[in-house]
């Protein structure tokens, strides 16, 4: 596996490949990789000639109160997952590299970047949408891969790949679960052992709302309800937002049918953890 820490680099490797005829993924992290993304790599190498992975806190994501700083970092690590499960080049860049020091250039959506996550990180999607049309434009990849968990994201990232007219294929892959059903998350390690499992309260939320759901209720409000109430039971959550929003266009909805979204943030003490289910999507199932 070959790591480069330039766009230059990276730009003459995918180059060489694409002569040969090769078809090249691409999988976008922030590193602090786990079987998440490790299901990503897995999808991307199963399906194409070349993996490419970036590893790269994304500065301008992050608002100025958020965790930027502390944003959990282990490249040493990554790169044996990586290595692992097949990746062929990993590209870990300085924030110079990405961004110069008067860059002034970005990518920004309304609609679909209003709700949910958006509603409370107002710059998010925007540095999100910036760092992958880089990527994207660096690597010009077959196919680009991203998680569920990060549903909002991902309904982002179609949307702006059918805008800009980018020759692509986004492809989503399943949220990756602990046996006890907590989902996947980098974040997760900020957890103390009584967070951890208070967390838990997200993902038996996420089953009741699929066990409702599956009984045939089709009504917002009395969905979310009984969320709502599920999380209540918690005292250590505190519930940024519980939200049905149409698959497509990720804005509210009070009636819903397959395909559309019911997604959640909570905080367990300082962490801030996103989950979320497709109506009509298999039930996650988990240890009691």
């Amino acid at each position: 596996m070959k790591t480069v820490t330039t766009i230059a680099d990276l730009r003459a490797q995918v180059k060489e490949w694409k002569k040969e005829g090769l078809t090249v993924g691409l999988c976008p992290t922030m590193g602090y990789l786990h079987e998440g993304h490790a299901s990503l790599m897995d999808k991307s190498v199963s399906c194409c000639d070349r993996t490419v992975a970036s590893v790269f806190v994304n500065p301008i994501q992050f608002g100025p109160t958020e965790d930027l700083a502390t944003y959990p970092r282990d490249f040493e690590r990554d790169c044996q997952l990586l290595e692992e499960h097949g990746v062929d080049l990993v590209f870990h860049p300085e924030d110079r590299e990405m961004y110069a020091e008067d860059f002034s250039t970005f990518v920004d959506m309304q609609v679909l970047s209003t709700t949910l996550c958006g509603a409370s990180r107002p710059i998010h999607f925007r540095g999100v949408c910036t760092v992958i049309t880089k990527l994207l434009n660096t690597v010009n990849p077959d196919k680009i891969f991203f998680g569920q968990k990060d549903a909002q994201q991902l309904a982002i990232i179609r949307r702006m790949v059918r805008d800009l007219n980018f020759d692509v294929e986004v492809i989503g892959c399943p949220i990756v679960r602990e046996p006890d059903g907590l989902a996947k998350s980098s974040r997760n390690t900020y957890l103390s052992a009584e967070e951890r499992k208070a967390a838990l309260i997200l993902s038996r939320s996420i089953r009741l709302g699929q066990d409702l759901c599956e009984g045939g209720e089709r009504n917002s409000a009395a969905l979310l309800g009984a969320m709502k109430d599920k999380l209540a039971t918690e005292p250590m959550a505190n519930v940024e937002y519980v939200e049905v929003v149409n698959g497509e266009n990720m804005q509210p909805i009070d009636t819903f049918q397959e395909g559309d979204l019911v997604a959640m943030a909570v905080r367990i003490g300082s962490t801030r953890l996103i989950d979320n289910f497709t109506v009509g999507d298999p039930k996650i199932t988990f240890a009691e």
